[in-house]
């Protein structure tokens, strides 16, 4: 409170200034000294015995008065406001940094946090005291008050703040960086958080169970921005990204009806296992064990075996991962860094509910989704998106017969399933089976399959008699209705518009690939996979069709070269390997490249034996003639 005065003093007029600092100036046999005699130093202890008492008093007065003082200086509004803004010169003001200073001196930091200092504006103080509205407008937009924090009944984010355990390298570039690019993208975070709403929770609790980092309940974000329909060029489905194979090994199901993966309450419980096995196998390395989720434990131990023996470090910071891998640690510990310090980074977290966002309900068969949907008085697509395991019309006929609802509507639905009677889960029909038709023609009609028919009817053999009627269970709507069934999302998916090019079918033959299509219509081959919402792992059924989007420019250059050299294609041969054959010597042969022939015909070792038959595309127009 002193250093209050004192620079309150350096800013009044000159001849006031001895009102707040008496000087030490002694008369003595006329003439003037600066310093006191011994006579004043009597005098002087006094004095400071008296300031040490002042310090005291304004020490513990300040608690009282401090807060009246500034609320007028400085245009503070206290949360209880019970303190009236009061106008005073500006000639008598400390700045607003050494009001700051005070505040954080002679208040605890909850003191501090009450107030917010903002510059004042002095003519339009003294309009209010003259009773300007205008004025009284502005004075109080000017004492603003800070938003108080959601309490932690109210908020998920507290509760998944206090779960984090993963320690970070702030200073890594990498991280920096991802934190550079989320907090520039406050929208993005946002839409995220919007689609992950309903399913925070439940993750966050099942994390607190297990007692694994919360840290983990923002790895979808990473993974697939928790679009529940999201499909990988690695063939990785589902906000967790699982692969079919260790899917399956964590017990996922997948079948024609319905994919486990994309499943939202299975696919968390194998995803938090599976991160909590790898954790016990890097020994409670949390950063290894999420570059391992990415890229297969395996790569990890290379690269922790490759570091041991040129004497590295083999912690995820200092071993050579796959790029991706490099990037996808970091991401989610920026993600940690911006939910854990919003403010800091410049966001605005939306707000997520610290409760259940759904409710699991059991069935006790297979169900039309558009009737449970009804029966829960909510949207097809609502439905479709809380299940996005379901890839067709109905659920499994063979279960699982659980699936998740928002839990506003779970009661509803209950209520509405217990009075309908068993029949009408489903529709059916009676089909009079045509000659020549066949059980697999009729599942593609009615979009269900053979096995689910053999079933239904008790069909035990191969063949079915024309004439006869079997009963077939299909969709209370038409077949559009279901936009979000895997056959709706697909179409969608192909007839999408690009800009300037021109729809191309083509049916898979047999024997083709990827490769070999775009290699044929000269597209990229990942892109060709993505058009038709494949993998290029994905194996090809011959008469499947394949959606190809070709630009104009490219199909004009394409005649015309065609009309010029029409000579010029491509032919498919079959060679049969000889004595003293090679690889290079049949690259050369037929003016096509090495690489080009492992890829054709997947060769995995060096050598060839003879008889052995291989797959070549050629130019026919490029060959020499020479006899093979």
């Amino acid at each position: 409170m002193i250093k209050y005065i004192s620079q309150i003093t350096r800013q009044a007029p000159a001849h006031k200034r001895a009102f707040y600092k008496p000087t030490f100036s002694q008369q003595t046999d006329g003439r003037t000294t600066r310093g006191p005699t011994n006579a004043a130093k009597a005098k002087q202890s006094a004095r400071c015995r008296w300031s040490a008492f002042a310090g005291r008093f304004f020490r513990f007065g300040s608690l009282i008065l401090l807060p009246i003082l500034l609320t007028g200086c400085l245009n503070l509004k206290p949360d209880n406001n019970n303190i009236a803004s009061v106008p005073v010169s500006h000639k008598t003001l400390p700045s607003p940094p050494l009001a700051q200073q005070i505040l954080k001196k002679y208040l605890n930091r909850d003191a501090v946090a009450r107030y917010e200092v903002k510059p004042v504006d002095f003519n339009a103080s003294f309009r209010c005291a003259k009773g300007d509205t205008h004025a009284n407008d502005l004075t109080a937009a000017t004492a603003v008050k800070n938003k108080k924090p959601e309490p932690d009944n109210n908020s998920i984010w507290p509760r998944i703040r206090a779960g984090f355990q993963l320690t970070d390298n702030t200073n890594h570039p990498d991280l920096k960086r991802e934190i550079k690019w989320f907090s520039r993208h406050n929208a993005y975070l946002n839409r995220v958080m919007k689609r992950a709403d309903p399913f925070l929770y439940y993750i966050t609790v099942e994390a607190e169970k297990r007692g694994l980092p919360t840290e983990l309940v923002l790895l979808p974000i990473v993974e697939s921005a928790y679009q529940p329909f999201a499909y990988s060029q690695g063939r990785a489905a589902g906000i967790w990204q699982f692969i079919p194979s260790t899917g399956r090994l964590y017990g996922l199901k997948q079948n024609w009806w319905y994919d486990g993966r994309r499943d939202i309450h299975a696919s968390t419980q194998a995803a938090l296992n599976y991160l909590n096995n790898l954790n016990k196998t890097f020994k409670g390395d949390w950063l290894l064990a999420l570059a391992a989720y990415n890229s297969g434990s395996g790569t990890v131990k290379r690269a922790i075996r490759h570091n041991k023996h040129l004497h590295r470090p083999t912690d995820f910071w200092h071993l050579n991962l796959p790029k991706e891998t490099r990037a996808y640690v970091p991401k989610l510990l920026a993600l940690k860094a911006i939910i854990e310090h919003p403010k800091k980074y410049g966001i605005s977290l939306r707000h997520v509910a610290n409760a259940p966002g759904f409710v699991q309900v059991k069935t006790h068969s297979q169900i039309d989704l558009a009737l449970a949907a009804k029966l829960a008085r909510i949207k097809l697509n609502a439905l479709y998106r809380y299940n996005p395991a379901f890839n067709r019309w109905a659920t499994d006929p063979d279960g699982p017969y659980t699936f998740i609802l928002p839990a506003n509507a779970a009661a509803t639905f209950k209520h509405n399933y217990a009075k309908l009677p068993r029949s009408q889960y489903l529709k059916w029909i009676r089909h009079k089976i045509k000659s020549g038709e066949t059980l697999s023609e009729i599942a593609v009609k009615y979009d269900t399959l053979v096995r689910h028919l053999r079933k239904v009817n008790h069909i035990h053999g191969k063949y079915i008699r024309a004439g006869k009627y079997i009963l077939i269970p299909v969709a209370s709507r038409n077949r559009s209705a279901y936009t979000l069934s895997s056959s709706q999302r697909l179409k969608a998916l192909q007839t999408k518009t690009h800009y300037n090019t021109r729809r191309i079918k083509h049916d898979i033959k047999h024997g083709e690939s990827f490769w070999t299509i775009a290699r044929k219509f000269k597209v990229n081959m990942y892109t060709l996979a993505k058009w038709n919402g494949m993998s290029i792992h994905d194996p090809l059924k011959p008469g499947k069709t394949l959606i190809i989007w070709r630009s104009h420019h490219r199909i004009h250059v394409a005649r015309r070269t065609s009309i010029k050299k029409s000579s010029h294609h491509i032919q498919t041969i079959s060679y049969t390997v000889k004595s003293g054959d090679s690889l290079s010597r049949i690259a050369s042969r037929y003016n096509v490249k090495m690489k080009q022939l492992h890829r054709w015909n997947r060769l995995k070792k060096k050598y060839l034996q003879p008889g052995q038959r291989l797959k070549l595309y050629i130019d026919v127009t490029e060959q020499s003639g020479e006899e093979s």
